[in-house]
């Protein structure tokens, strides 16, 4: 050998299986993320059979709601805002619940969120939305229920529970799905 020429030498004992068996697990990890099942991520929320976060917000025709004041009475929260194309698809759907007059039926709260008032009270005119729509100017309640995004859903029970939470928006059988774990009779179906 000259005094140039570099060797390396050998890893000797079980060190030289460490590359190939890091290699191993690092596959063996990516495999089991490929093939879990996703979670539904529509559903659920750290809230989930926890008290519903209280709040005292202002309507759009200023009247204050809290709500502590519906206590013994199911709730439908909803946050959403007008510039939500998924809360114009479910909008009817939360109409038709909402024109229910039968014994049980849920009070409806429609939450605004990052949305100013005239577009609200267009979208409120144009589905013809009688359930009151309360602002949450600084995201406080929005916050403190977690939401991430518009449409979210929150049914409440009598004792102000939190039941059920849908992401996304609301088709008949979600909306069902929630109200029957708030003890509300579903929906029915359009004929």
């Amino acid at each position: 050998m000259t005094a140039n020429s570099t060797t390396s030498p050998r890893r000797a004992g079980p060190a030289r299986f460490l590359p190939p068996l890091l290699a191993a697990s690092l596959l063996a990890v990516l495999a089991y993320a490929l093939v879990k099942p996703a979670p539904d991520t529509r559903l659920g929320s750290t809230l989930m059979d926890a008290p519903a976060p209280a709040f005292t917000l202002t309507s759009l025709d200023e009247r204050p709601y809290t709500l502590t004041e519906l206590r013994g009475t199911p709730v439908v929260l909803n946050f959403w805002a007008s510039w939500c194309v998924p809360c114009r698809q479910e909008a009817p759907l939360l109409r038709a619940l909402d024109e229910r007059d039968g014994p049980g039926d849920p009070a409806l709260l429609g939450l605004l969120f990052q949305d100013r008032d005239a577009p609200a009270r267009a979208f409120i005119q144009e589905f013809s939305l009688k359930y009151p729509t309360l602002r949450d100017p600084k995201l406080a309640t929005a916050i403190d229920y977690g939401v991430a995004g518009v449409p979210e859903t929150f049914f409440l029970d009598a004792q102000g529970v939190i039941r059920h939470v849908d992401r996304g928006g609301l088709t008949r059988e979600r909306l069902n799905e929630g109200l029957v774990k708030i003890g509300v009779p579903a929906l029915p179906e359009q004929h």
